[in-house]
């Protein structure tokens, strides 16, 4: 028989099934979202003993030295600090928009860590546009605000 000729019967065609992968061991799938929380905490442990509120340690926001306007990340580094060292009080008036980021990261570190320890899908962060646009909006008028007269409160 010849090439054309050759007629393919499924029917009688060999098994060929993937075998299935091993599950991972637990310490494997935690590596990862260990390797991400010890990052984290190692950041926050650095910037919670070189105080930013001393000059010279941290450089300077750019927009803010150049513009005199404050950006949604100023002032992070002293929220920063001070929530490393409790006081959320203090963190949230330097930042408030990264004090909620540090909430919103924990929640996803612990629900990661969750399911990487039952064996789940690592969790995504899956928005559609208009919740990516009201983020931005959110951003946008923080930054707004926190540079009017009336939004001092939320200056750094």
């Amino acid at each position: 028989m010849t090439g054309e000729n050759q007629r393919v019967d499924a029917s009688h065609s060999p098994d060929v099934r993937p075998s299935p992968t091993p599950p991972a061991s637990r310490a494997r799938r935690l590596a990862v979202p260990a390797l991400y929380l010890a990052a984290a905490a190692s950041a926050f442990a650095y910037v919670g003993t070189v105080d930013p509120n001393e000059p010279g340690h941290y450089p300077v926001c750019p927009l803010l030295r150049l513009t005199g306007i404050l950006c949604p990340g100023c002032g992070g580094l002293r929220s920063a600090h001070a929530f490393a060292h409790g006081d959320l009080i203090t963190a949230f008036g330097a930042n408030a928009l990264a004090v909620v980021a540090y909430f919103a990261f924990a929640g996803f570190m612990a629900l990661w860590l969750v399911r990487a320890c039952r064996g789940g899908p690592v969790p995504r962060i899956v928005l559609r546009p208009p919740y990516w646009w009201a983020l931005g909006a959110v951003a946008l008028v923080f930054v707004v605000v926190r540079n009017l007269s009336f939004g001092s409160a939320l200056a750094p």
